[in-house]
């Protein structure tokens, strides 16, 4: 693991494309209070049926420019995750979110350049996420872009708990937009959810680094986030080291996958 963490996701400006730069640059320009609350209320609508196999092959045209460990379509990222979880014979439901917990990404199909939840501009989109209304701490991805983001600029949203009480609890955070928090609400206002909260907390927090795995927000924290962080980490090793070049056929995925899905999501269209 040591070797792995090594490794993976290496932003140093050597190795990481001018293009991971230059998306955090933009996400941390655009990423405001304002932005996100504008982006829920655009997005979150609901009204966009479509079978979960659909939404997953959407996938496969989309290459994640955030991810410096990875040029596969992330169709087959979410096949690497869900196998090595099943390899290690963990439950059929944390399975099916390792297949899944980066469907939201299929956004992209109805985003715009000027959201930054388009193919060319993913910025609202991908990317370790952060808390909005509150200070930005260094431990985000280049921190030298910090600065740059507007809300820093005002009193209200540039301290360490920003417009939040102490000890809130994550759940009553306002975070980045992107596709954690589009699937997350997407799934719980789906019917056919059956999902574990453990599932859910895994698809709404796993792109949250600074907090899960770079300690910061902890006066935001209240003791439910305790146990939510040890489910993050314990699932972030599949969705993180199972990255390879190794490719799945979809079909064959598909065959295994879809029992487990019917289980917990049901047989019927998600709207998206």
């Amino acid at each position: 693991m040591e070797t792995q963490e090594k490794t993976f996701r290496n932003y140093d400006q050597s190795d990481a494309t001018a293009a991971v730069r230059d998306h955090y640059k933009k996400m941390r320009q655009n990423q405001t209070y304002d932005y996100v609350r504008r982006m829920k209320k655009k997005y979150l609508t609901y009204d966009t049926p479509m079978n979960l196999w659909d939404a997953f092959v959407k996938l496969n045209d989309l290459i994640d420019v955030s991810d410096p460990d990875l040029d596969l379509p992330n169709i087959q990222h979410l096949a690497q995750s869900a196998e090595a979880i099943r390899k290690d014979n963990r439950p059929d439901w944390m399975q099916l979110v390792g297949l899944i917990h980066d469907l939201g990404k299929m956004l992209y199909i109805k985003g715009c350049d000027e959201d930054g939840t388009s193919q060319n501009e993913q910025w609202g989109l991908v990317g370790d996420i952060f808390v909005v209304g509150a200070a930005l701490p260094d431990t985000l991805v280049y921190p030298e872009f910090n600065k740059l983001n507007p809300d820093m600029a005002n009193p209200r949203y540039n301290t360490p708990t920003g417009i939040y009480p102490e000890n809130c609890g994550l759940d009553q955070l306002e975070l980045a937009w992107g596709h954690d928090e589009y699937l997350y609400q997407v799934l719980k206002h789906h019917p056919g959810n059956k999902l574990p909260l453990e599932g859910m907390v895994m698809i709404r927090y796993h792109s949250f680094y600074p907090w899960h795995t770079g300690g910061s927000y902890t006066a935001l924290m209240n003791d439910q986030d305790v146990q939510y962080k040890k489910w993050i980490n314990d699932f972030n090793q599949y969705d993180l080291y199972s990255k390879s070049q190794i490719t799945y056929d979809l079909d064959e995925i598909k065959s295994y996958y879809a029992p487990i899905a019917d289980k917990y999501l049901g047989s019927d269209n998600i709207y998206f």
